[in-house]
Formats: structure tokens, sequence, C-alpha cells
């Protein structure tokens, strides 16, 4: 079996959740998964996959890790091996994700081994992006103001543009190690985006859309997407892939929300700082989209 361990939001939880199935295809092996922080983890939403996608993927029981992986894969050696590099932790089976880039290790990994890590690159899932869009579809069908929302981002040339401040602004230490997506960033992405799409519509989501409707403001036709939040906030994901075009932020929820969108005509504008305190991991992005300064 291949077991990845699953923690942070939505947009974490599917890109480990990605990389353990492309692996578990490859070795034709059954995927499970370690939900064991959610037993102590308060922020967000806690585990969603299976909220909101559907996924019967088993959650393995704290005994049934210990009993296929060893004392390696108890809590307290796996904070002591995320803090302490050479912490003996050394088992082939064990897999830390060495650095944040793209790591061309996991064609090496082999078939029985335990994920840990973010892995967000869709290089670990090129091979089996159908699969992973299937698996990743929404479960629940729109309904209400997000059923009208859907319908007019599907009859107009829709961008999807995303203004994350919630938990990034709230806490000083998210802010330096994150950061914000500057202004400067969103005008030119909006003015790139206007030169590639003709009468560009664009649908502006936010964990803070009061903000957002005070101080962002465009020459375009502009819509304020509101009605999801707390446990519906996944419907923000849901009709971002529904636009045409996007304009992401540093946020995995938003780099789903594009990349969800099969479209192969699509436009996709990314930042060039993922990170305010570190470089931008090498492979987040995939080739085809326009990453801006």
């Amino acid at each position: 079996m291949i077991v990845t361990q699953i923690h942070g939001g939505l947009g974490n939880q599917m890109f480990q959740y990605a990389a353990g199935r492309a692996l578990s295809l490859t070795h034709q092996e059954a995927l499970g998964l370690d939900t064991s922080e959610f037993d102590s983890y308060a922020l967000h939403q806690g585990f969603e996959l299976t909220r909101v996608f559907g996924l019967n993927t088993p959650q393995l029981s704290r005994e049934q890790l210990r009993q296929s992986f060893g004392w390696r894969v108890l809590p307290l050696a796996q904070r002591l091996a995320a803090r302490w590099p050479h912490f003996p932790l050394a088992d082939q089976r064990m897999v830390l994700e060495p650095h944040l880039d793209y790591w061309p290790g996991m064609a090496d990994v082999p078939a029985h081994a335990y994920l840990r890590g973010y892995w967000q690159s869709d290089q670990y899932f090129q091979a089996c992006a159908d699969t992973i869009r299937a698996d990743f579809q929404f479960k629940d069908p729109l309904q209400g103001l997000a059923l009208a929302w859907a319908e007019h981002m599907q009859a107009v040339p829709s961008v999807s543009l995303h203004i994350r401040r919630g938990d990034y602004v709230a806490n000083p230490a998210t802010l330096a190690y994150h950061g914000m997506c500057s202004p400067d960033y969103y005008r030119q992405a909006v003015d790139a985006m206007a030169a590639q799409v003709n009468h560009p519509e664009f649908f502006v989501f936010s964990d803070d859309l009061p903000w957002a409707r005070e101080n962002f403001k465009l020459p375009y036709p502009v819509h304020y997407v509101d009605g999801n939040v707390g446990t519906a906030s996944y419907r923000d994901m849901q009709l971002m892939s529904l636009c045409r075009h996007h304009i992401i932020a540093n946020s995995s929820f938003s780099w789903w929300g594009a990349w969800l969108n099969a479209r192969a005509n699509k436009h996709v504008m990314a930042p060039a700082r993922w990170f305010a305190a570190r470089p931008t991991p090498k492979g987040l992005y995939p080739e085809t989209w326009t990453v801006l300064l």
C-alpha cells in the first residue's frame, strides 16, 4: 500500500492526495490516507476530501499505521524528523519530502511507502491528470446563489481572480512567511489577461470580500463572488474551476481552482513570489501558465 499523510487546508490536502494517488497507480497498489494530524488541527475546515469530493479512500488508524511502518510513523517521531533533519528515521519506506521543489526521486519510491510532505507540483501526477480530475469531481451539485454564479461564469469570457487575506493578515508570522500578492501583480495580471481575452469579466474571490469591494476596482466588468463561507467555502474553488481563465494568488486553493479547469485554451496568471521568506518552489506551476513579477 501507498500511504500519504494529509494535513493543512483543502488545497494542500489535494496535492498530498494527488501525489499518493499517482504513485499508487504507478505501482498498481492500494492508496491509504493518514489523517491523524486532524485529531489536533483546528485551522481551516479540517479533513475535507471525503466531504467535498466523496472520496472513499481508506483512512488508516494509528494502530494500522504502526503495524505497517513501525515506530517511525508515530506522531513524536514524525515531529522530530520534521524539525531535526538528522533524526534517525532512515527507512526506504518512509519518504519525507526533502525540499519544496519538485523532487524527481519520487520515481524511485517503493511500492510500500509512507509519504509525508506537501508535494506541490503537477509533475507528480501529470501522467494521470485525467484520473486526478475525475477524483476531484465535486460531490454535491451547485444550487441557489452558487448555481446562479456558475451560469453567469459559463456564459461570458469569465476570469477568476483570487485575493487571499484572511489568515495571512490575521497572523503576523504567517504574513511574514507567505506574504501577499501586491497590487502591482494584480494590475499586471489584469492587463495581461485583457490583452489576450476579448471583453473579459472578472469574478473576484476572497476571504475578505468587504476589503476587496472597497480596494479593488477595475476598468472592466467585475463581480464579487459571495455566499460561500464556513464549510461551504470550498464552493469558491468549484466556481473558480468553472471560469474560463484565472488569476491566482499565492495560494494552493486558487492553484487548484485554475488546474481543475481542463480547457486547453485557458490563460492562467500566477505570481512569481509564492513565499515572502523563501524562493518559489521549482516545478510549482505548469509550464503553460504565465508567471508575473
